[in-house]
């Protein structure tokens, strides 16, 4: 059987993917420049206002009767402070219920954090697989230009190659980083969260 035809078609079909991997490529770059500049934002406006010392809060809620005062003094999170008084605003409910409520609040602020974090994890997968194949398309048309002896067109090919796969590398490199830190700071987020919510739980129905 002539194979010509089927690998001339396959070549057809890898030479037409070389612009849109580069497209995706250049937009997975500007992601990339805007998730570092969302994570300088959110270390500024977020994280360096995470002014707590648990213990003392802990105690504090134990031994207050208006918890959501307390919790709106403190040096919480905007978010944090929201989900941990929309606890004390139903004080109809049982215990159970309070307990569930507790529950798909801190589900809620997990949610939020992982969808946060997966468009930098996404970039950090996406980034060598397109740089890889942005070394790879131009390769073919540059060993034909090599064979005819055409070196303008093998060493564009090269440089193409290596573009691509800097800036897959890069990206990656960089997404890494900016998930590495986040799930770190999310984690410490969770766990403030999760203790404050038990406490303020124990509170309400002691003195229920």
């Amino acid at each position: 059987m002539d194979t010509t035809v089927f690998s001339t078609a396959l070549r057809n079909v890898a030479g037409a993917l070389e612009t849109p991997v580069i497209v995706i490529l250049l937009i997975l770059i500007a992601a990339t420049l805007v998730l570092l500049g969302s994570l300088a934002a959110e270390f500024f406006t977020e994280r360096r206002r995470l002014k707590v010392r648990l213990p003392l809060l802990v105690d504090q809620l134990r031994s207050t009767t208006n918890i959501a005062g307390t919790v709106n003094e403190s040096g919480l999170l905007k978010r944090q402070k929201k989900a941990l008084t929309e606890v004390t605003l139903h004080p109809e409910l049982t215990d159970v219920m309070r307990e569930a409520l507790a529950l798909r609040l801190l589900e809620e602020e997990k949610s939020r954090f992982d969808n946060i974090v997966k468009l930098s994890e996404i970039i950090a997968r996406l980034g060598p697989m397109l740089g890889l194949l942005g070394t790879l398309i131009p390769l073919g048309p540059g060993i034909v230009a090599l064979g005819q002896g055409d070196t303008y067109t093998l060493s564009t090919s090269l440089l193409t190659a290596f573009d691509t796969t800097v800036a897959g590398l890069v990206c990656a490199a960089v997404a890494t980083m900016i998930s590495t830190i986040r799930k770190a700071w999310y984690n410490n987020y969770m766990s403030i969260l999760e203790s404050l919510m038990e406490c303020v739980l124990e509170v309400m129905k002691n003195d229920a």
